[in-house]
């Protein structure tokens, strides 16, 4: 089940149907109300989240949801009208997967749903990963920071995974787009920098290991350890 929360009848319906016609079983809500009341009976699959609604911002809603045991990792896409830079930022450093502006096309946006699903329900690696004082352990979906819990939102994650087991191995804006994504936009090879950006600054000195590659990509260096 896909919820959707948006006040706009219009896009909220159209996307709906989109949806529906794809193969999936979607709700929508027009207010935090509603969804928080529902929320209580059934947690969804993924969660499409606009920003400006009314009575309660999206990203208070984002920040709460992110809050709760149970919602912890719920995937979740922000599709809002605000679509600078520094707003997505914003978004993705309180726990957004993904971000998508509007007006929006109705491929791009089946296409990010289908391949965030398919990143959620794939198995989970149950190795652990070591560099130093950074842990990850995909299976429980742990990652520990100088001895303290870090929360990554679930593109964080697998880019920090997908480089530590590729230890030295430059990846271009592209190829991460394809790997963590599973789409390849050209637009939107800044959508990159800025989680590469936000997962640095959430795993504080242990970010250093993460290093720009100038005028290629990004690479993960450091002196790791697989068990």
């Amino acid at each position: 089940m896909i919820y959707m929360l948006e006040d706009d009848d219009n896009i909220r319906n159209f996307v709906l149907y989109a949806l529906t016609n794809s193969g999936f079983e979607a709700e929508g809500f027009s207010h935090p109300s509603d969804f928080w009341e529902i929320l209580e009976k059934k947690i969804p699959s993924l969660l499409l989240l606009d920003v400006m609604l009314p009575d309660e911002d999206g990203l208070q809603i984002l920040e709460n949801l992110r809050k709760r045991p149970d919602t912890r990792n719920m995937p979740i896409i922000m599709l809002t009208a605000k679509a600078t830079e520094y707003d997505k930022v914003i978004a993705l450093d309180k726990g957004a997967d993904d971000y998508i502006a509007k007006p929006f096309g109705t491929m791009e946006l089946i296409s990010r749903v289908r391949a965030l699903l398919r990143r959620v329900e794939s198995p989970k690696n149950l190795e652990e990963y070591i560099c130093d004082d950074l842990y990850v352990c995909p299976s429980k979906h742990i990652i520990r920071a100088g001895g303290k819990d870090v929360l990554l939102t679930l593109k964080e994650f697998e880019i920090l995974l997908l480089l530590m087991k590729n230890r030295g191995r430059v990846y271009t804006r592209d190829e991460l787009l394809s790997e963590v994504w599973g789409y390849t936009f050209d637009s939107e090879s800044r959508t990159v920098d800025v989680h590469i950006r936000t997962l640095r600054a959430k795993l504080g000195e242990c970010g250093r290991y993460i290093e720009t590659v100038r005028g290629i990509g990004y690479r993960f260096m450091g002196s790791e350890e697989i068990k």
